[in-house]
């Protein structure tokens, strides 16, 4: 018996998330759940993209099998394929099981923290929380002063003259 949970690498599994992973493709998906069969051109019409571009999102649905495709004369019909979905739900059926155990046992640890039986315990619990809160608040530093800017070897004003640009830029100097 295969246990999904240790060979994870299946590759129909990995072509169906990857297919699944972009949202135009989900929502070609979700067109196609709407009716039973759609021919290409219709099922591209509501995209703002090209044709083309939605054929190469119908062949990574196709490769993947969540959709199948028949022509008939010189109209493509797509369909929804549910096999690879269906083994993609039963894969993550197995980790919910993990994770909704895990995630009861956080509940309930959290529970059991937050609400002590003698109310008298609950008000430490709070001064510590309000200093952990206060320590965790960034101190604010002083803002930096502005360094005066140097003064030049002679004392003197600057006497540089403003390059002009040209149409090609910088004029070049020799």
């Amino acid at each position: 018996m295969l246990n999904r949970m240790v060979k994870h690498e299946d590759d129909t599994l990995n072509r169906t998330f990857a297919a699944l992973a972009d949202p135009t493709r989900r929502a070609l998906l979700a067109r196609l759940a709407q009716h039973d069969a759609l021919s290409v051109s219709a099922l591209a019409q509501p995209f703002a993209m090209s044709l083309p571009a939605v054929m190469k999102h119908l062949d990574v649905l196709a490769d993947a099998g969540l959709v199948t495709r028949a022509k008939t004369g010189r109209t493509v019909a797509c369909r929804l394929a549910a096999k690879p979905m269906e083994d993609a739900m039963q894969w993550l059926a197995d980790y919910e099981r993990f994770w909704s155990g895990a995630l009861d046992r956080l509940a309930a640890f959290v529970e059991e923290d937050a609400c002590p039986a003698d109310p008298t315990l609950a008000q430490p619990a709070i001064q510590t929380q309000a200093k952990i809160k206060a320590q965790e608040q960034p101190q604010k530093k002083p803002a930096p002063q502005p360094t005066p800017a140097p003064a030049s070897s002679s004392g003197a004003a600057s006497t540089r003259v403003p390059r002009r640009s040209t149409r090609h830029g910088r004029k070049q100097r020799n």
